[in-house]
């Protein structure tokens, strides 16, 4: 059976959805769904509410809720799991309806839908999370993502200016474009920067919505709360002596949640990126103060005409 520890340790590796629960209410969800059990988190971006229920609180609340049906625990997390998943990708089921009761202390979440015929009523009960679990869930890999995207971006604008100086050492070999459309202007950092603040920024801080993740931010809000718990593993484990454990940890196991690798994608990024959040004071200096040094032009160099063509 799972423990409450290893529910909220699954749940903090889940990603979060923007979810319009009526006109006025969206909320960022996370939920994890098991045989025995379910972790769920909600927050409106001022407060997170959160509850896990094990297999006795599902027992005693279908009884109260849904008096006419019978079945096993698993079926109404099978069936929670149906009605709830599909919200976190944007779909909803039109014989399902969800209404929200919220304060800064609770937050109820009604559900109503139908299981085997029959009108299925469910509560989802959520009480204020602590400090530390907003932190563990939202602040610190938030800025552990800043960090990486912030490296990420450092290293395209190097390769930017690596490609710059080779398409000059290509035109000053006597090079030509085949085609006149294709021409690029050499990339300038500050014209970028400036550009993007007053054009892009404006934008992206808008988050009144709530929608905070794309797809592939998702993707890297997993990698980096996947590191931390692995982080956090060991440490445990090294605490206890017990640190040759995990070295011997198959990948399965580390998919489970105790420790889990990085995408094979973060990892051509550079391997030390997600690494941030666990060592916050090496930060970088910022994007702006770090100006990449562009690389010189090489020895001009007799080459064969029409490179580009």
């Amino acid at each position: 059976m799972e423990s409450f520890e290893d529910m909220e340790n699954k749940l903090l590796q889940q990603p979060w959805a923007s979810v319009c629960f009526a006109e006025s209410t969206t909320l960022m969800v996370k939920a994890w769904f098991g045989d025995a059990g379910y972790a769920l988190l909600l927050s409106d971006l001022s407060n997170m509410w959160y509850e896990t229920a094990d297999t006795e609180v599902i027992q005693q609340r279908s009884k109260e809720l849904n008096k006419r049906l019978t079945a096993h625990v698993s079926s109404f997390l099978s069936h929670l799991q149906a009605l709830i998943c599909p919200l976190l990708d944007g779909e909803k089921k039109d014989a399902t309806s969800f209404s929200c009761q919220l304060s800064s202390s609770m937050l109820t979440l009604h559900v109503k839908s139908e299981l085997s015929g029959l009108p299925f009523y469910w509560d989802f009960h959520c009480s204020a999370v602590p400090i530390e679990m907003m932190s563990d869930h939202l602040v610190r890999p938030l800025m552990a993502m800043s960090l990486v995207l912030q490296c990420q971006v450092r290293e395209l604008a190097s390769l930017l200016c690596q490609k710059d100086a080779e398409i000059e050492d290509y035109r000053e070999s006597g090079a030509a474009l085949s085609r006149e459309r294709l021409k690029t202007e050499p990339f300038k950092e500050e014209s970028f920067l400036q550009t993007f603040q007053l054009q892009i920024l404006p934008q992206a801080c808008q988050l009144g919505d709530g929608q905070l993740f794309t797809s592939n931010l998702k993707e890297l809000y997993m990698a980096v709360t996947q590191e931390q718990a692995r982080t956090t593993c060991k440490r445990h484990r090294e605490a206890s002596g017990d640190s040759e454990s995990l070295e011997r940890l198959s990948p399965q196991d580390l998919a489970q949640g105790e420790a889990v690798d990085l995408p094979s994608e973060e990892k051509k990024t550079g391997s030390n990126l997600v690494t941030a959040q666990t060592d916050q004071d090496t930060m970088a200096p910022t994007f702006q103060t770090q100006k990449t040094q562009l690389p010189t032009a090489k020895t001009k160099k007799k080459k064969a005409k029409g490179l580009f063509g």
